[in-house]
């Protein structure tokens, strides 16, 4: 509440002076049109040393060490910290009531740029931007906050997804594989439709089993479902379901069947059962975050990552993949960025090709 009273107060100052942290216009990436504030707001910027910079980043309840979306982008933050000279640092969040208090101390800190991790943030996310407009923020797979001072790092998880359900199709040996997802909504479910569609693209005859956890933080469920899927012929098991997800890993590791990983190379957690990963770039995405914030040209709106931009991909470690499925996968994946192969990314588009009981965590 003061921090709006004393947004009021200020904002005669705010119209005559912009600083550095001064709020830009809000533009969508195919728009790169340039408006006269943002040009004054990059041109404050320039006097403004990097060193002077404070970025911080708000993880969801998986926390920094999930092995998968936080550790991914406190891993690219922390190299902005290294390569540019920024001031970095985190918060975890233990449960969601600590989103909106971790979100409010970055802010009573001075931090220039506040990165949350995860659409479970957007609701404090959008509070925090509305109260503090000086204040630029950046949210990871939400694109809901329409506000000038809110970048939306927005990512197509369905490509990468498609392109592991792709190899598990090839791979499976009982044409039976099954997913994990950590929750399922709008965001989540991409990556189910996905893998369902790349599985079933590369072998119609596949099965795929679909469990929802219905948490990011709960390794014990993941376990337990990954093992029903097992139990029940699965050779592979796909997650998209954070620190949930490593229950996932440690299942399969002790059944001797394959994983696969999710948001970034997973194969150190077990080298012999990480098939492969579906790779979200969120570290290259934080850093080029953090480097337009320097330069003063960081805008609101959507920036949107896929394949053909390198935003997401299959991991580069492939010693577990047949020679001919990687050439297989490397074919699917030009058609891709050729737009011969459109991957499903909503429920109406999926439903379209692959009907409406296919996927039944939507």
């Amino acid at each position: 509440m003061k921090k709006k009273m004393l947004a009021v107060l200020l904002a005669g100052a705010m119209v005559a002076s912009l600083t550095a942290c001064g709020g830009s216009k809000s533009a969508d990436t195919a728009d790169t049109t340039k408006t006269e504030e943002s040009g004054d707001s990059a041109e404050a910027a320039d006097t403004k040393d990097a060193s002077e910079f404070k970025v911080g980043l708000i993880t969801d309840v998986g926390g920094v060490n999930d092995g998968s979306f936080n550790q991914s982008s406190w891993e690219g933050l922390e190299r902005a910290g290294e390569e540019l000279g920024v001031t970095v640092n985190y918060l975890e969040s233990a449960t969601d009531a600590d989103y909106a208090p971790n979100l409010e101390t970055f802010v009573d800190e001075d931090y220039d740029l506040i990165i949350s991790v995860g659409y479970m943030l957007a609701d404090a996310t959008r509070a925090a931007a509305e109260a503090n407009p000086d204040t630029k923020f950046a949210i990871i797979d939400d694109s809901s906050i329409d506000l000038p001072n809110v970048t939306s790092l927005i990512f197509h998880a369905e490509q990468a997804s498609y392109l592991v359900g792709y190899v598990a199709g090839l791979t499976t040996k009982t044409n039976n594989i099954g997913f994990v997802v950590g929750m399922t909504n709008e965001t989540m479910n991409q990556f189910g439709y996905g893998y369902y569609a790349g599985a079933k693209d590369a072998n119609p005859d596949v099965t795929v089993q679909q469990f929802n956890a219905n948490s990011f933080a709960d390794s014990a469920t993941g376990k337990t479902m990954a093992n029903t899927a097992i139990t029940n012929g699965a050779d592979i098991v796909f997650q998209a379901a954070g620190a949930t997800g490593l229950g996932v890993i440690e299942a399969c590791q002790e059944a001797g069947v394959y994983a696969i990983g999710v948001d970034s190379d997973q194969s150190s957690i077990a080298p012999n059962t990480v098939l492969t990963s579906a790779m979200k770039r969120v570290d290259n995405a934080v850093y080029e975050a953090v480097q337009e914030l320097i330069d003063g040209t960081l805008e609101g709106g959507i920036k949107s990552f896929d394949l053909a931009a390198g935003g997401v991909d299959i991991a580069p470690s492939q010693d577990l993949i047949a020679p001919e499925v990687i050439t297989a996968v490397e074919e699917v994946k030009e058609k891709i960025v050729s737009g011969e192969v459109v991957v499903p990314a909503d429920k109406e588009s999926f439903e379209a090709k692959y009907g409406a009981d296919a996927y039944q965590l939507d």
